[in-house]
């Protein structure tokens, strides 16, 4: 399942205690009716694997307080702006935080390995066949948008519809979901391309729900509105947060909904605890650190090693005011890398891209430069069960085994090592090594430079960064090219520029990154996958293409339990790793955080997330201290 993030809103809200019961009295009726005809039962809740966490009669999940109190602002910061309102349109920049106004059919549970587990939103029970084949959800009956309209079948079924016609990512992401279609007032179904899909049932629980009224309708003024159009019109939602301020490119505010419908349902209690969420655009990193340390906004996740090490020393730090804090980060892997564009013909010889890798010297710039904070990446899915490592065996194998003839033979005999650096006489090694690669390849250096032995073509690297940032990483490994006469030129151009270079393939080499959730699936072919290589807005920067990778991923999607699952997706990272696709960078396993102190948290952080906002509230006692002598 897509990694990229949990949702920021959970939702949902009890009934009174006599509708409650009526509506257990009547699942339970549906259930045996459904279990006499050979019907599948219907599902509180769903798992990937195994049984979900917690029972059909829950009242809330582990990790949250359900007293928090309702109160009090947050204020965070977005780097990019925004230029629409529009939740699935793909052009321009959508505004932070639009999955706050809006609810899924299902939600996640942060304590179980990350969307392995679903419970009831807007759909309050859902059925399957053992087979996968089909899925049906029920809507919940007190399910509203904000102007007390029922959420309807209808308007799932048109959500789903839409968001494939506005976005080819998500098209491709749904391409197995062949059918949408009401089956009665309260319930609609879901058909699939064929059997053995586990995922997708899930997949569609994540399914963002649309208010098809309100979009086909005529806004103030009677213009048309169109989903396919951006509009900084506020638009209609279900969850707990509306649009109430704005400013393009500036701000957005989000105020919670007095009234709404999903308050006390057991996935939301404990959650949505602030009463706005604004978000402040700040387009310069240096200036939104020096925002913060001003006390404009309240929660700092800090990417950068050397703020962390060399730019909190500051007074409200030394007072208590911020506070410096990491959470462990286990609900995630990662590929963080140089990616290089494998549909120009230079980087398309492996030899080559094995070079550029002995050439990062990784273990000299970890002191210097990332002040001791990082570790390289030797994964697609670092830091995770489902990392590869040593040599294949048990079922790994056996799956490796099935596709020997499609992927390269030194994966069962050779396991994947990234170059080690950090000594003069490792780093000259490396780049011998280096040059015989590229001389393999087809190249020789002349007068100093990495020419094309039969054109005489000189081997150079366009790379485009969005942050000056990325100086710190890229100018050591520019003058380390440079040594064997490979040129690297470091370009740096504005966000909307980059993104739109990147959608159109208009690069040469970047850096680039893919979180992995602990439960893979259909991403997969989006990211890797040969049908993606050529659509415009995959995530599939590089272009890669191979036959024995889209044959593993297909094994990953379509394994029948954990054990399969994580045997599968060790073979797919060990095939991706032997193609030497990138030049791997790194990483940390903590999420690094600052913030005001003005906030409490549950005592039990779940292991996947430290869940601000969604999960933490205003602490009246500590912001009353803020600003006091230690």
């Amino acid at each position: 399942m897509r990694a990229t993030l949990l949702a920021v809103a959970l939702g949902c809200a009890f009934a009174s205690a006599a509708s409650l019961a009526h509506a257990q009295d009547a699942a339970t009726t549906q259930t045996a009716a459904a279990t006499a005809a050979g019907e599948p039962e219907w599902r509180h809740a769903s798992a990937l694997t195994g049984d979900p966490g917690y029972p059909a009669d829950f009242d809330h999940f582990n990790y949250v307080n359900p007293d928090a109190p309702k109160t009090g602002t947050v204020r965070l910061s977005d780097p990019s702006g925004f230029d629409s309102f529009n939740p699935v349109l793909r052009r321009g920049n959508p505004a932070p935080g639009l999955g706050l106004i809006y609810d899924a059919l299902m939600a996640p549970a942060y304590d179980e390995i990350p969307i392995s587990a679903q419970y009831g939103m807007i759909a309050d029970k859902l059925r399957f066949p053992d087979d996968f084949s089909w899925v049906e959800y029920h809507i919940n009956p007190d399910a509203k948008w904000h102007d007390g309209t029922p959420i309807t079948p209808e308007d799932v079924v048109w959500s789903l519809e839409v968001t494939k016609e506005a976005d080819p990512t998500r098209a491709f992401y749904y391409k197995e979901v062949t059918g949408a279609r009401q089956v009665d007032d309260q319930t609609v179904r879901f058909e699939f391309a064929g059997p053995g899909n586990r995922e997708l049932p899930h997949i569609l629980g994540d399914l963002q729900v649309l208010p098809k009224h309100w979009w086909t309708s005529t806004a103030p003024g009677g213009k048309q509105r169109d989903i396919l159009s951006g509009t900084l019109e506020p638009p209609l939602g279900s969850g707990a947060y509306k649009i109430t301020a704005f400013e393009p490119n500036r701000f957005v505010e989000y105020t919670r909904v007095p009234d709404y419908w999903a308050e006390n349902l057991p996935s939301q209690k404990g959650t949505n605890n602030f009463d706005k969420i604004r978000y402040d655009t700040y387009r310069d990193q240096t200036v939104a650190l020096e925002a913060f340390k001003a006390d404009q906004y309240d929660f700092r996740a800090e990417n950068s090693a050397s703020n962390w090490a060399l730019r909190y020393d500051f007074p409200a730090r030394k007072r208590g005011d911020v506070i410096l804090e990491t959470f462990p980060d286990e609900g995630r892997g990662v590929m963080q890398a140089f990616v290089v564009n494998l549909r120009l013909p230079k980087f398309q010889d492996e030899r080559v891209r094995r070079a550029l890798n002995l050439l990062y010297d990784f273990e000299s710039q970890k002191e210097t430069v990332y002040y001791g904070q990082y570790e390289r990446i030797s994964s697609f899915f670092n830091g995770t069960e489902l990392a590869s490592e040593g040599l294949p065996e048990g079922r790994e194998l056996e799956i490796l085994e099935s596709v020997r003839d499609l992927v390269p033979e030194r994966v069962f005999s050779e396991p994947y090592t990234n170059p080690v650096g950090g000594s003069p006489q490792q780093v000259r090694e490396n780049m011998r090594e280096a040059v015989k690669l590229f001389q393999e390849a087809g190249y020789e250096i002349r007068n100093g430079k990495m020419v094309n032995t039969a054109t005489g073509e000189p081997f150079r690297i366009e790379m485009i960064e969005n942050s000056p940032a990325a100086e710190r990483s890229v100018l050591p490994y520019q003058q380390s090219l440079s040594r064997i006469g490979v040129d690297l030129s470091l370009r740096i151009i504005d966000t909307s520029q980059y993104i739109n270079r990147i959608r159109n393939r208009d690069f040469e080499m970047t850096t680039l990154a893919w979180g992995q959730s602990l439960s893979p699936g259909n991403e997969q072919l989006d990211y890797w996958g040969s049908a993606s290589a050529d659509q415009p807005q995959s995530q599939n920067y590089a272009g890669i293409k191979d036959p024995g990778i889209d044959k593993l991923i297909d094994i990953v999607i379509r394994a029948k339990d954990r054990d399969e699952l994580i045997a599968a997706t060790k073979a797919l990272d060990r095939v991706l790793l032997a193609h030497n696709y990138m030049v791997p960078q790194f990483t940390t396993n903590t999420f690094r955080t600052a913030r005001w102190n003005r906030f409490g948290h549950p005592d039990d952080i779940p292991p996947y997330t430290h869940g601000f906002p969604t999960i933490w509230w205003w602490d009246a006692q500590k912001a009353s201290k803020i600003g006091e002598p230690s």
